[in-house]
């Protein structure tokens, strides 16, 4: 069999026929031109509810209006800022990077490249990346409207009534964007998104004079056609995707049947919506609360779904299956576990695109208090979590507290995700041992994160960007971005495009334990299978308690004769961690010192020390230790 042959063979084994199937005929549909016909483009425009059948309704949101708020008002200079920054027209990009867009801008210009797309192109033929375009993640950013929460905020904390700026930027976009046409209709979560975005800036502006009926025909034209979207591509993300995609876009049919009743199709949504993402929880959230994507961000993103749909099924008198407030909570016990108390961080582990769809609070992006905190009062939990923010206010949460769950110190194993995690007083180690049954976005298994004092001192690279040349998208995704081995300078599994990895790693075996002041953890994964079938990589690490000592002993069996084996270790620049380490013949090994990267906000990075040990030997023994 031919490598291409063994990568196609690898490929359906691990997404399965029906993803094949799909894909191929998600193809055919989009090449001959047939999905034009279920997507129309610019489509006449027509009213579907008005203004005042809208307002009408029972439906109930997390507030009926701006003056039903009963957030604490606390004007800042920090949220003026973000305020006047929008006004002028500069955005904070991907939660990081503020970018000069201007006050005219056209909503499909990738303001990282200067591309212009052509917006009398069916979405169809708009592809996701090209070399010319740059990532069109740049172009998705302000049309998503996550940036009218800090308009909204600024709003209400200093008093100051902002719904002409609001609904005029809404009625530019729906101007500007032809139903179907152009990049911002490439993306149906990105639709889902602006929708809810939408809808939360009309419940706030409900009363405001500047809501007029001119401007609710034009949103409820476009909230229709978003919808109709959504709903006729849904199993793209279903079956093709399946991932937060699928929560996010499943959940906006659910709500907004709920909130658009009037819409044609809104009981179908509703119904069929409900239904959906009660199986992507089910699939998507596994029995020890990880999730499949392998990322901590992503996560959040499905924790902030959660709560929007828990908090409005109950404000409106529904509930879903009990999986879904089962693997709610247990997502919540997952990243708490991780959570570092000093300023809420967890590691910066797995994909990490910047995405926080409702930013109800000025906090780091990398702080998730907020966001934990929101889902825990949704559950009526108290999850131990200081300045948990005002997200729950916003949300209008008033379940009282029925249980406790704030991590304890000690072990805390999650064996179906594969995580494991040592907290203490001062430190929290984190080490990544687990099978793929889902698709992998990084090849980082047995990876070793620790934090001491709040301090990342063995980091993850992160992610930086999806859509940049091919060894960029290697080193961050890839084996050597992360505390982990190599063999022969090869990623744990093979690379293919994009967001693709071959041979995925299997047969994950793992236990954390202590007896006595000592912690042990032992791990081993079946990797490297594009190398030799049979390549198994063992990692032991011994921690004493209250210590800054950690030994890391690695073994690989079943090498080919010859092969080179590279411990690598990342230290921020600026960070002290000595570090010590012995092959198995007792041969003490001297690092290689090379300049590495992190990425802890998507679109940036920063220069780190990568430190490696290399050894024909198949163990390597290293103790790594922190200054006192």
């Amino acid at each position: 069999m031919t490598g291409r042959l063994k990568k196609v063979a690898d490929l359906i084994g691990n997404m399965g026929m029906r993803y094949t199937l799909f894909r191929a005929r998600h193809e055919l549909l989009r090449r001959t031109g047939l999905y034009r016909k279920r997507f129309p483009a610019a489509p006449p425009f027509k009213q579907y509810i008005t203004l005042d059948a809208w307002k009408a309704t029972d439906a109930a949101f997390f507030f009926h209006s701006r003056s039903d708020i009963k957030v604490k008002r606390t004007p800042s200079p920090q949220l003026a800022q973000r305020y006047e920054d929008i006004v002028q027209g500069r955005l904070q990009m991907f939660s990081n990077v503020l970018m000069e867009l201007g006050t005219d801008y056209d909503w499909i210009t990738n303001p990282d490249t200067g591309h212009r797309y052509d917006i009398n192109a069916h979405w169809t033929a708009i592809p996701d990346y090209s070399p010319v375009a740059g990532d069109i993640k740049y172009v998705w950013e302000k049309s998503r409207f996550s940036w009218l929460y800090d308009v909204i905020r600024y709003d209400y904390h200093h008093n100051k009534h902002c719904a002409a700026m609001v609904f005029a930027n809404i009625l530019s976009w729906i101007k500007a964007n032809p139903v179907n046409c152009g990049p911002n209709y490439r993306c149906s979560q990105e639709m889902s998104l602006r929708v809810l975005n939408w809808t939360f800036a009309l419940y706030y502006y409900r009363d405001a004079p500047e809501l007029t009926t001119e401007v609710f025909d034009q949103m409820q034209y476009a909230i229709y056609w978003h919808l109709h979207h959504i709903y006729n591509n849904i199993h793209f993300s279903r079956i093709a995707v399946r991932n937060n995609h699928a929560i996010t876009e499943t959940l906006t049919l659910y709500l907004c049947g709920i909130l658009y009743p009037s819409l044609p199709g809104a009981g179908v949504w509703k119904q069929q919506g409900k239904a959906w993402l009660e199986e992507e929880i089910a699939y998507q959230i596994y029995e020890d609360g990880t999730f499949l994507q392998y990322s901590m961000n992503y996560h959040r993103v499905v924790v902030q779904l959660l709560t929007w749909g828990i908090v409005l099924a109950g404000k409106n008198g529904e509930r879903f299956s009990g999986v879904v407030y089962d693997r709610a909570l247990k997502s919540l016990t997952f990243l708490r576990t991780c959570m570092i108390d000093e300023h809420g961080w967890l590691p910066n582990y797995g994909a990490n695109d910047g995405a926080l769809f409702f930013p109800l609070s000025t906090a780091h992006y990398r702080d998730y208090r907020p966001q934990l905190a929101a889902l825990a009062a949704a559950l009526g939990v108290d999850a131990g979590i200081a300045e948990g923010g005002e997200d729950a206010s916003w949300y209008g949460i008033d379940t009282e507290v029925t249980q406790h769950n704030a991590p304890q110190q000690g072990c805390h194993s999650f064996p179906v995700g594969g995580y494991y995690v040592i907290r203490e007083q001062e430190s929290l180690t984190f080490i990544r041992c687990g099978s793929y049954k889902d698709r992998p976005s990084q090849a980082d298994n047995l990876h070793l994160d620790i934090w001491h004092k709040g301090v990342n001192v063995l980091t993850d690279a992160g992610s930086y960007k999806y859509n940049t040349d091919a060894a960029t998208i290697r080193y961050f995704s890839g084996t050597q971005a992360h505390n982990t081995v190599m063999v022969n300078g090869q990623d744990q599994m093979l690379k293919g495009g994009r967001f693709i990895w071959y041979y995925w790693s299997r047969n994950a075996a793992a236990n954390l334990s202590r007896e006595g002041s000592i912690y042990t953890f032992t791990g081993s994964v079946n990797m490297f299978r594009h190398i030799a079938p049979g390549i198994v990589h063992k990692r032991t690490v011994t921690h004493a308690a209250g210590s800054t000592e950690w030994t890391v002993r690695d073994e690989l069996t079943h090498l080919p004769v010859g092969a080179e084996v590279a411990q690598l270790w990342h230290v921020p620049n600026g960070i002290a961690v000595h570090l010590q380490a012995v092959a198995g013949d007792g041969t003490v090994l001297q690092s290689a010192e090379a300049e590495g990267w992190q990425s802890s906000l998507y679109g940036s990075k920063v220069s780190t020390q990568e430190y490696s040990f290399t050894s024909p030997q198949h163990t390597i023994e290293t103790e790594i230790s922190l200054p006192s």
